[in-house]
C-alpha cells in the first residue's frame, strides 16, 4: 500500500504479486473492486490497483473541480513512471477503460496492451445527442435531489437493476454506505458528464503501438456500456472480445474472467 502525490492529488495504490506490470484501473470504482480479480492474476503478474483521484483513499486539493479522463490518464502516466515506466499491460473498466484510451492517446509508449472493458463512449453511437442528454438529466437530477434518486435514475438508465448481477446478495454496513455516498458525489458532480462525453482519438489509437482490445460482457449484451463497446469496436475496426459475466464480471466470475484476460494478454 503506497502514496503518489501529483499535482493536485495525492494517490493511493497497492501492489500485489511479481512478474510483468499489469494495472487494473476503473472509475469512479476504486481499488478494492479489482481484489479478487488481482489476487488471481497476481501468481503471474505485478498487479498494481488505485483510487482515482478525489475516490476513497486517494484525495484532491480541490474538490469543486471537475475529473476529466485527460486529467486521469496523466495521474495514471505518473503513476506508471512511479513504477519503473512503461510499457505495461492494462485492464480498464467502464470510466477507467475511457481512462485507458486517454492514456494510449496522449502516451502510447506507456501501454503494451489496453483491454477496455465497456467503455462508456457516449459518442461511439448514432444516437449520441439523446444518450447525453439522458446523462445531463441525471445530472440535474443529482444536483436537485442528491446522489441516491440520481443513483436509481443512473442504473435505470444504463440497463441495471439495483441488486441483479451475477454475484452474491450483498449488504454493506453504514461504513460502507458512507464511503459508497462519497464516491457518488464525486461520480455525479465531476466524472459522469466528463467521461460519457470522451470522443476516441480514432486515428490516434490506430498509430500508437499499443495493442487495443475491447471487451465485452458476455451476460450484459443491450446495455449501455456494452452497446457503446462495441460501437467502438466497429470503428476501430476490430472485434470485441467476449468476458465472463456482465459490466462487473471481472468482481463476480474473477477466476474465469482471469482466464480470458491471460489468454487475451
Amino acid at each position: 500500500m503506497s502514496r503518489l502525490d501529483v499535482p493536485g492529488a495525492s494517490l493511493y495504490y497497492e501492489t500485489r504479486g511479481q512478474g510483468p506490470l499489469l494495472l487494473l484501473i476503473g472509475s469512479p470504482m476504486d481499488s478494492t473492486g479489482f481484489a479478487p480479480l488481482a489476487e488471481v492474476m497476481s501468481g503471474q503478474y505485478t498487479v498494481v490497483t488505485y483510487d482515482p483521484r478525489g475516490i476513497a483513499r486517494s484525495t484532491r486539493a480541490n474538490d469543486n473541480e471537475d475529473i476529466t479522463p485527460e486529467v486521469q490518464a496523466d495521474d495514471v502516466h505518473r503513476l506508471i513512471d512511479e513504477l519503473g515506466g512503461g510499457p505495461v499491460d492494462y485492464l480498464g473498466s467502464s470510466g477507467g477503460a475511457v481512462v485507458g484510451l486517454a492514456l494510449v492517446t496522449a502516451h502510447p509508449n506507456d501501454v503494451r496492451t489496453l483491454v477496455a472493458h465497456e467503455p462508456p463512449v457516449l459518442n461511439a453511437l448514432p444516437d449520441s445527442a439523446e444518450q447525453h442528454a439522458q446523462v445531463q438529466r441525471i445530472f440535474q437530477t443529482y444536483q436537485a435531489e442528491g446522489s441516491q434518486t440520481a443513483m436509481q435514475m443512473f442504473l435505470a438508465y444504463i440497463g441495471i437493476e439495483m441488486g441483479a448481477g451475477d454475484g452474491p446478495h450483498w449488504e454493506p454496513t453504514p461504513e460502507q454506505l458512507a464511503a459508497m455516498d462519497a464516491t457518488n458525489r464525486v461520480f455525479f458532480g465531476h466524472l459522469i458528464r466528463q467521461t460519457t462525453s470522451y470522443v476516441p482519438d480514432v486515428e490516434a489509437l490506430h498509430s500508437a503501438p499499443t495493442r487495443i482490445v475491447i471487451g465485452v460482457g458476455a451476460t450484459s449484451t443491450g446495455q449501455l456500456a456494452n452497446r457503446t463497446a462495441v460501437a467502438l469496436a466497429e470503428r476501430l475496426g476490430i472485434a470485441p472480445v467476449e468476458f465472463p459475466g456482465d459490466h462487473g464480471g471481472f468482481a463476480s466470475h474473477a477466476t474465469e474472467f482471469a482466464e480470458t484476460l491471460r489468454q487475451v494478454l
